[in-house]
């Protein structure tokens, strides 16, 4: 019996060691999840929502390899709290059914240092699509507490009716009060789990 525990521990050291990858958590205080839609066709409204956690994992080389984040769709901030509390209801996010926006990635791509294609499913209304974001990562730093930080940002664009956000008024000139495409714009920091 002793023998084969000699030689269980003999293997074990001779496989090789699988590098982990380094977990991040999303810094909430320090992160944006912003969007801009085009409003009465000749200007761009802004919006945040102001909830998100989630994580980001690197591995040792400080590339991104997986990314998930989870958004309450009741921190929508739009500068307006009429128009908050409408994109709260059921003519947009039904915040009351449908509590929480989901990200995860399906695949990330480098195309230079610290550039790259991040894509995955994102859940709005409990309607799960593909999107392709572009952006960048920056770091690792340590900050003036001592811990490690990755900075990241990231674009890309949806179409909300894909997600069941249908509503809409038709303008006096024929154009729309609210456009359908949507651009994302995230940016933000990652804390190296301890």
């Amino acid at each position: 019996m002793k023998k084969f525990m000699l030689i269980l521990i003999a293997i074990a050291m001779a496989l090789p060691v699988t590098a982990q990858s380094a977990v991040y958590d999303i810094d909430p205080e320090h992160s944006d999840f912003g969007f801009s839609v085009k409003h009465m066709v000749i200007a761009n409204v802004k919006g945040t929502f102001q909830k998100i956690e989630g994580t980001l994992e690197f591995n040792d080389n400080n590339k991104l390899t997986a990314a998930s984040a989870v958004i309450a769709a009741e921190s929508i901030y739009t500068k307006i709290e009429k128009r908050d509390n409408h994109l709260r209801s059921p003519d947009f996010f039904d915040v009351a059914k449908y509590p929480n926006i989901t990200f995860k990635t399906t695949s990330v791509e480098y195309s230079g240092p610290g550039k790259l294609t991040i894509t995955g499913d994102i859940t709005i209304r409990d309607v799960a699509r593909e999107i392709t974001l572009t952006g960048e990562t920056l770091g690792p730093v340590k900050d003036p507490w001592g811990n490690t930080r990755m900075g990241f940002n990231a674009s890309g664009t949806l179409n909300r009716k894909d997600f069941g956000l249908l509503w809409n008024k038709v303008l006096e000139t024929g154009g729309l009060l609210v456009g359908d495409m949507v651009e994302l714009i995230i940016e933000g920091e990652g804390i190296l789990r301890q």
